[in-house]
């Protein structure tokens, strides 16, 4: 098949069940992100977004498209930017990673960076007193764009439900970090309608207040918060897991060196949270969870380090 551009190449990603040892001999079947043409699950939120605005009415041919973001919304809504003629500046807290901030730049966007002991907190203040300055700019802020879900319940999620119904498996679970909260949101609104009793999980590093804990860095990027979603006051997590930084770069390791898949920390998270929900699941049951990216823009990170090491 021949394409005209790069934005018909997201979604319909592949769907995969992990050769990994469960509990309850439970199936884990993994939606691989990475295989979006800007290499994460934020390619679809990008484009959604920019779509969404445009049906609006609220951008023109001279519009600035301005974002806080940890990288990945800011590399999708950069391809989206680009498809359309559009500027972009993306607001960046300084500790994520160098490859992110690298393919952003390589797209045309502009990067503005906040200090990263002020967090997404000091990067979406900083993108609102930009919005502010300069003439004919939009702020599609992904943390409270209710957008942002529709994003996934309208694409992400129909494929899952496709799956499953096509090879005729039952569904027991979902699994998704959060970081704005709306994949999350999203995918498990629709889920939910189609797999009745389904458990939903959300995921969260150490550092992130979730489930109660005080908020403090981590080497997990991706997912996080440093407030609750607006999207979980109608969507709200069953269970929620909070994963170490060691937990998640161990799965990692793992899923390299046994099933061939180079993610990123958010997917070692993920795993980890589903091996952790599998105990609880019947025989037998079946997991879906998202692997939002790849391992390749967190190496300056050490995604690879040794265990000792973290």
């Amino acid at each position: 098949m021949i394409y005209q551009d790069v934005s018909q190449l997201i979604g319909q990603t592949p769907l995969m069940k992990l050769a990994v040892e469960t509990p309850n001999h439970v199936s884990i079947y993994a939606k691989l992100e990475m295989f979006n043409p800007g290499g994460s699950i934020k390619d679809r939120l990008g484009e959604y977004l920019m779509d969404d605005a445009q049906k609006k009415g609220l951008l023109t041919a001279e519009t600035t498209i301005i974002e806080p973001t940890a990288g990945n919304t800011g590399i999708g809504l950069a391809l989206a930017a680009q498809k359309r003629g559009l500027k972009t500046i993306l607001v960046v807290p300084e500790k994520f990673s160098q490859e992110k901030q690298i393919l952003m730049r390589a797209l045309g966007a502009k990067i503005v960076h906040t200090p990263s002991g002020s967090g997404i907190k000091g990067a979406i203040a900083k993108a609102k007193k930009l919005a502010t300055q300069i003439p004919d700019s939009y702020l599609p802020l992904q943390f409270e764009n209710l957008a942002n879900p529709a994003a996934y319940a309208t694409s992400l999620a129909p494929e899952i439900v496709t799956e499953f119904t096509k090879n005729k498996l039952s569904l027991a679970a979902f699994v998704a970090g959060a970081g704005s909260g709306g994949t999350f949101a999203g995918i498990t609104q629709v889920l939910k309608q189609k797999f009745p009793g389904l458990t939903a999980a959300v995921v969260e590093p150490e550092g992130s207040i979730l489930n109660g804990g005080a908020s403090h860095s981590h080497l997990t990027e991706g997912i996080g918060v440093e407030f609750i979603p607006p999207f979980f006051a109608k969507t709200k997590p069953d269970v929620i897991y909070t994963i170490s930084d060691r937990e998640a770069f161990e799965q990692v390791k793992q899923l390299a060196l046994t099933n061939g898949l180079f993610v990123g920390s958010s997917s070692g998270a993920a795993l980890a949270a589903s091996l952790k929900l599998a105990k609880e699941l019947p025989q037998n049951s079946n997991i879906v969870t998202i692997f939002p990216d790849s391992s390749e823009r967190y190496l300056s990170k050490h995604i690879y380090r040794f265990e000792e090491e973290i």
